[in-house]
């Protein structure tokens, strides 16, 4: 029988456990210049990362069913046929030209190693809030959270907004401490440090609701930060209905360009998002709620547990690991995204490094129509992150799901494994 790990395990995992939550690792759906919240219709401006239901597509009407009109979902949770997206990272050669910095698996999201992606957090409600009554996003609801133009800290570091968006630069496999956006290896730009465990994103969407708009011409006024801090705070009178606390977390695997000699010998750090951004002030994220009939409110109901173990919430399904990165969709943008050195960012992306906004450029020449693609067959391939995602043992340690816990399907392509992925030479 599997025992309960000894009490020292509790002292140092613990202390996240006194969140209510799920948590949940989703694969990567697709890379591309899509953006059917910002730009509905049209190919976007700049690249996307993007998880969830493979209903994703350029246009997403709010009276879509996505759950109806997906046929998988790349998260671990049957049931979330959502869509979450950031923008991409990538690394500047010293000879200028970019190369897509890869995904990884997070601490703790096993069994299964995903394929890139992100790791999903819905936080509940905690006191001393005055909001415990949580209502769960409705259908047609979509938001987003960050500036793709910010390109200084222009925001008031006593406001919840300072922490929404930040990095943390992991030293080996040391998870570090802190909450996201607080501890002491966590910055609002870019680390400018070589991180050799890689780079972690952190993202806190808003969770207050002004309880009648599903969405806003900005995506944003409809929701705000509660008052404070991101948790125990309550909503201002103006969104005065509490959400879930939606979280992502994305780990780009830097490893392959810790080298001294590829980075600037200026001083400056050499890592960019798609759209121009040297700085990481920029960084932003996108979500359209897609969770079938009332199964996310039936969660945040029932599933109460800190540990963040996916199999601990019994009112949803999970699926195996395999099956997340199988669910793919081609990518529509005619376009080299990935997987070799570019001369430029996709897009009309030059770095903007501010400290003013950046500018949209007009006249860009890039691909601006999508064809038919076919979707992506064979095994995907990961990357090996440098610390365990699951208990191999039969002792239980906080947070870590056992390796056997959720089986994989008989006869399912499993993925190729790379570790750490090769540095492909430049041109």
């Amino acid at each position: 029988m599997r025992r309960i790990a000894q009490s020292v395990w509790i002292v140092v995992l613990a202390i996240p456990a006194v969140y209510a939550q799920l948590r949940f690792p989703c694969s990567q759906l697709v890379t591309e210049r899509l953006d059917p919240l910002v730009t509905p219709g049209e190919v976007s401006p700049h690249l996307h990362q993007i998880v969830g239901g493979n209903a994703f597509n350029i246009t997403m009407d709010p009276e879509n069913d996505l759950p109806g009109l997906s046929t998988c979902t790349t998260c671990r949770f049957v049931e979330d046929k959502s869509n979450y997206w950031t923008a991409v990272m990538y690394f500047k050669h010293p000879n200028g030209s970019f190369i897509r910095v890869p995904q990884m698996a997070n601490h703790n999201t096993g069994p299964g190693i995903q394929d890139g992606g992100m790791t999903v957090y819905y936080f509940q409600p905690r006191a001393p809030t005055s909001n415990l009554n949580i209502v769960a996003f409705r259908k047609g609801f979509r938001m987003r959270v960050g500036n793709p133009m910010r390109r200084r800290n222009d925001i008031d570091p006593s406001s919840t907004e300072a922490t929404a968006t930040s990095f943390r630069c992991f030293v080996g496999s040391d998870p570090g401490v802190g909450l996201p956006g607080s501890g002491p290896a966590d910055s609002f730009e870019f680390p400018s440090v070589p991180c050799s465990g890689g780079i972690r994103s952190n993202i806190y969407f808003p969770q207050c609701w002004n309880g009648v708009d599903l969405d806003s011409p900005d995506h944003e006024s409809h929701v705000a930060h509660p008052i404070g801090a991101l948790f125990g705070t309550d909503c201002p009178s103006t969104h005065p209905v509490r959400l879930p606390l939606l979280f992502m977390e994305i780990v780009w695997d830097t490893r392959p360009f810790n080298d001294p000699a590829l980075w600037p010998q200026d001083g400056t750090q050499p890592f960019v998002f798609s759209m121009g951004d040297p700085t990481g002030y920029g960084q932003h994220a996108d979500y359209v709620f897609g969770w079938e009939g009332d199964s996310l409110q039936r969660a945040m109901e029932v599933c109460f547990g800190g540990e963040g173990i996916a199999t601990n919430c019994p009112v949803l399904t999970v699926q195996d690991t395999d099956s997340m990165n199988n669910c793919k969709q081609g990518a529509k943008v005619p376009e080299v995204t990935e997987g070799q050195y570019l001369e430029k960012l996709p897009g009309c992306n030059p770095l903007q490094g501010g400290p003013e906004p950046a500018t949209s450029i007009p006249n860009c020449n890039a691909p601006s129509t999508t064809t038919a693609a076919p979707v992506p067959t064979g095994p995907s391939v990961v990357v090996i992150p440098p610390w365990t995602v699951c208990n191999p043992g039969t002792v239980h340690q906080v947070g870590v799901p056992f390796c056997d816990s959720i089986p994989p399907k008989t006869g399912t392509a499993g993925p190729l494994q790379t570790s750490p992925p090769a540095i492909v030479t430049p041109f």
